[in-house]
This record gives structure tokens, sequence and C-alpha cells, in this order.
């Protein structure tokens, strides 16, 4: 159950607007009854979001830049272009962002060799210059286990998150929380190492994105019930606190072999710090219960047999 953000009306089935991200009650869900931001985007302040053909979408002087910028994109942007997937589905092509990264990591490591694999896939403590892993490396993974786990984790929790804040702020949250998280590890490496080298380990994996969503749903509802394996009932507090001693515990002593726990805790972190936002703020709340099929291992995702951000 959520409120809506216009009348407050508790709402059993809420809309969520996917131009705007916010919620609202059968009485809000048309942008011209919520004072949807995305009119003025589209131009059209006192009618409603009809078609990509609408002769007066791209006309007119008062065109937001955003619009503007869409405009010079030689793909058709609007509702009825092939872009229109994506919007209210970012959680899936992340999913499958990950999974082409994957294969190319493959392709390029067999063709080029493994120093221009991770060149352009792996985030490493000797080369942070190198920006462009900040994000690829949430995409990269070390082995198909490792992204069969963490695809489990982000299919189950990520729609949930992506229907309460938009696709938009969805995806700022999965790149943001990912970065950090990768930066994060690579930081107390060098902290804790005398010497780094270029053959130092360094990160790859979208734990840190899955459990930055983790964090957001044990904000709104700390109770919610997830299903281990379809049969055991866990509230996913938790499985967040377990997870965050388990972390806490390996990155005080400095161990944990091939896993990136200090990744794991500062995803963590930011999912809850952005919950606390969004409950605050936004009065919205999860569901009950949540069947989960994987990640059962002690501590939640992350733990022994779930998904992790890997070393490489």
């Amino acid at each position: 159950m959520a409120k809506c953000d216009v009348c407050g009306k508790d709402e059993n089935m809420p809309y969520n607007c996917r131009h705007c991200g916010g919620t609202y009650c059968a009485d809000h869900r048309l942008p011209e009854n919520h004072d949807c931001s995305g009119l003025q985007n589209w131009n059209d302040p006192q009618g409603v979001f009809d078609s990509g053909f609408d002769d007066d979408v791209n006309s007119g002087g008062n065109t937001s830049r955003a619009s503007s910028l869409a405009d010079k994109v030689p793909i058709d942007t609007g509702t009825g272009g092939p872009l229109a997937y994506f919007r209210g589905n970012a959680t899936y092509t992340f999913l499958a962002l990950m999974w082409i990264t994957f294969f190319s990591q493959l392709v390029v490591g067999a063709v080029f060799g493994p120093e221009l694999m991770q060149t352009l896939f792996v985030l490493r403590p000797y080369y942070p210059e190198y920006v462009w892993t900040w994000f690829t490396s949430i995409f990269a993974h070390g082995g198909f286990f490792h992204i069969v786990f963490n695809s489990i984790v982000i299919f189950f929790f990520g729609p949930l998150v992506e229907r309460y804040v938009g696709s938009r702020k969805f995806a700022i949250l999965f790149l943001v929380s990912g970065a950090l998280a990768g930066l994060g590890q690579i930081s107390i490496q060098i902290l804790q190492s005398s010497t780094v080298t270029p053959f130092t380990q360094g990160v790859v994996g979208a734990s840190g994105a899955a459990l930055a969503l983790l964090g957001v749903l044990t904000i709104l509802n700390p109770d919610l019930k997830v299903y281990i394996y379809f049969i055991l009932p866990v509230p996913i507090w938790v499985l967040t606190g377990g997870y965050a001693v388990y972390s806490i515990f390996f990155v005080s002593t400095g161990g944990g072999g091939n896993v990136a726990h200090m990744a794991h805790l500062v995803g963590l972190a930011i999912g809850l710090a952005y919950g606390q936002y969004l409950k605050q703020n936004r009065n919205v709340s999860a569901p009950n219960r949540l069947e989960f099929g994987g990640g059962g291992g002690p501590g939640g995702p992350g733990g022994p047999g779930g998904p992790g951000r890997g070393r490489f």
C-alpha cells in the first residue's frame, strides 16, 4: 500500500508515473491531474500524452532543454518509437547489459588478451583514473555463477524499487551505487596494502547496486518476507542485518578471499540512506512478501553461495 502524492489517499494498487516518478491514486493518475512535470517536456501542458504522433510535440517556443537534446538523437525517442520499451523497464535493460558485457569480456579476452579485457572492464586500484571502468565494472563479472546470482537478486528486487521511484531515478541509483561501491573497494585495498601494482586485484560485479536495492526495500518495509528458494520465509531486515555483520567482519579482518566486502557495504549504505529519504519524503512502502529463488546463504545476497561483487 502506498499514499498518493497529491491527496495522501492510501492506495492498494498505486499508479507510478513513468514521466515524473510520482505515486498516485486512480483519481490523480493522469498527468494533467497531478501537474506532471512531463507535460512541460512534451510542450502539452493542457492535455494528455495521447501519442507519439502529435504534431504539437516538437513545435512551439517553450521546448525544454531535455526535449531539445532528445530532438538531436537520430532515433525516435517518443512514446511510439523503438526506445519506448525501455521506459519502465530499466531493471531488465540493465540485466541485458550485464549479460552483453559478460560475453564481451569473454570475446575480448580470447581475441585480444586479458590486459585489454581488464583495461576495458575491470576497476583496478592501480588505474583509478580509467573513469570508464567505474561503470563498465558494474556490468562486468568474474564468472558465470557470479553473474547468475547477481542477476537473480536484481531480477527480483529491481522491479519493486523501480516501481516506486521511477525508471530514471532507479537508473541513477543503480549506476551511482555501483560506481561508488567499486571505488570504495579499491580505496580500502589501497589503504590496506603497502604497495599497489598493475597486478593488484580489481573489482567487477553489480552486487554493489544489488545491495543498494536491498537496502531501499529494507527501509521501506523491514518485515518484507523474502522466500528463500520459494520455501523459507525470512524478513528482509534479517538478510540485511546478517549481511552487514558478515561483511563488516571480513572488512575489519582483511579476509574474505575474492569477495569485495567493502563494495557490498558501500552499496548497502547508499540503499539504506536513499530508502530513508524516500520514506520521509514520499511516504511509499513495499509489498509484504517476495518470493526469492537464490542467494540463500548466510546473510542473504552476497553471502556464501549468493551473489557478490567479485575481485578480479
